[in-house]
């Protein structure tokens, strides 16, 4: 039986259009641990509770991070909450969560047979399989749309090779199957392209919503201290990673940068975040011999306060949907470098021009992009100027006009340049 948590709602925003009758809103995402989509997610339901629409938020797994941090008005639903007890050694043992995922789908079958929500929108791709076949088996009449966040596959030669297999058999499948949902929202550009590369559906079916990225907290949290002595005055300039430790962030290739950038000039390099790659990335930093350089925090509560304080912020991803990282680090002021990674940088970025664009894993280049950047920082202002078009309300309006059917498809938040 599911588990479930209340929250009253919210008064209805007295702006809510009259033609706009609340509605019931499911959301269902893997669980609500501290990553750039999940925090995206609970920005979205926050917008739709807001407008005085009954929200759901279902989740596979109850724990994380973020789950203490559920806005008003938005009901938890914690799905399949044995699985950890009976199936978790497996789970972890295979590092496959999409065994717990699929082995939800009997929970949200049965919730969507007993609530009824007029919508469910399934909010990342890795749960996107799971969403259609349970309202197929379900026989209920609900909208279902899919969230289209990243490419399941990426990088193909980085994953061992029995996940590269799976994967590819989900991509395969998610081609199949996708066309079965009534819209699609795609985080950017390339991953709208992708889908439709995917599925050979119609450019029309599926929307290019940008992230809600721009919090009304997120610059007030900012300028909160951090307790580190690398980022206090006069310190050495701080080159600063934020990701889960795993392969997708590529922080090895950064790591080496970094030690590029080290036989140039006094730096040092901060990498936030856990992950099942931490081992590595230590051996990676002690075979380079830069202890003294590089340090690996683990997860911190307020990552904005951090990138407020670096002297620039490097994602150095293989591949990414829309990385919302980026757009927070050029929101606090902070210079940013990217891999021209598939999809989302080049979006962001404007094909540069708020910041150097490089190739996938080639250390020399991103060195050498580090140290420019270092070396004639941009104006920080024009930097937050460019991060403010990724803001919460045009893209919670966005989201509720496909989720309740007012536009089919097209380009809902593409930004228009600010240079």
């Amino acid at each position: 039986m599911p588990q479930l948590a209340d929250s009253a709602p919210p008064p209805a925003d007295p702006t809510t259009p009259r033609d706009q009758e609340p509605r019931h809103l499911a959301i269902f995402i893997f669980a609500l641990t501290a990553g750039g989509a999940q925090r995206r997610t609970l920005t979205l339901a926050r917008g739709f509770a807001q407008r005085g629409h009954r929200v759901d938020l279902v989740v596979v797994s109850g724990q994380g991070a973020l789950a203490r941090e559920l806005p008003p008005g938005v009901r938890s639903i914690v799905l399949h909450a044995g699985w950890k007890r009976t199936f978790g050694a497996l789970e972890r043992s295979l590092n496959l969560r999409g065994f717990e995922t699929l082995a939800s789908i009997p929970s949200l079958v049965g919730y969507l047979r007993r609530e009824r929500p007029d919508v469910l929108l399934s909010a990342a791709s890795h749960v996107n399989l799971v969403s259609l076949w349970s309202r197929r088996l379900a026989g209920v009449p609900l909208r279902l749309v899919l969230r289209a966040s990243n490419d399941p596959i990426g990088y193909p030669e980085m994953w061992p090779r029995a996940q590269r297999t799976i994967r590819r058999f989900l991509r395969w499948m998610a081609g199949r199957v996708y066309p079965w949902a009534d819209a699609i929202i795609a985080v950017s550009q390339g991953v709208a392209d992708d889908v439709v590369r995917l599925t050979g559906l119609p450019r029309e079916r599926v929307t290019t919503i940008y992230n809600p990225v721009m919090t009304s907290d997120l610059l007030a949290k900012a300028r909160e201290p951090v307790a580190h002595p690398w980022l206090t005055h006069g310190s050495a300039p701080v080159v600063l990673g934020a990701g889960k430790l795993k392969i997708q962030k590529d922080f090895p290739t950064l790591i080496r940068a970094f030690a590029r950038v080290r036989r140039s000039r006094e730096a040092r390099l901060l990498i936030l975040g856990e992950g099942g790659q931490r081992r590595a990335l230590e051996a990676i930093v002690r075979e380079l011999g830069l202890e003294r350089d590089v340090a690996l925090p683990g997860h911190v509560d307020n990552h904005w306060a951090w990138m407020a304080r670096a002297s620039v912020f490097v994602l150095s991803s293989a591949w990414e949907g829309l990385p919302g990282v980026l757009i927070e680090a050029m929101a606090c002021g902070c210079p940013v470098v990217s891999t021209n990674c598939a999809s989302g940088p080049s979006e962001i970025l404007e094909g540069g021009a708020y910041g150097p664009l490089v190739p996938v894993r080639d250390d020399r280049l991103l060195a050498e992009a580090i140290l420019k950047v270092l070396d004639a920082p941009p104006d920080p202002e024009r930097l937050r100027t460019r991060a403010s078009i990724f803001s919460v309300e045009p893209a919670v309006d966005a989201y509720l006009d496909v989720l309740l059917s007012r536009r089919a498809g097209s380009s809902a938040t593409r930004p228009s340049s600010t240079r």
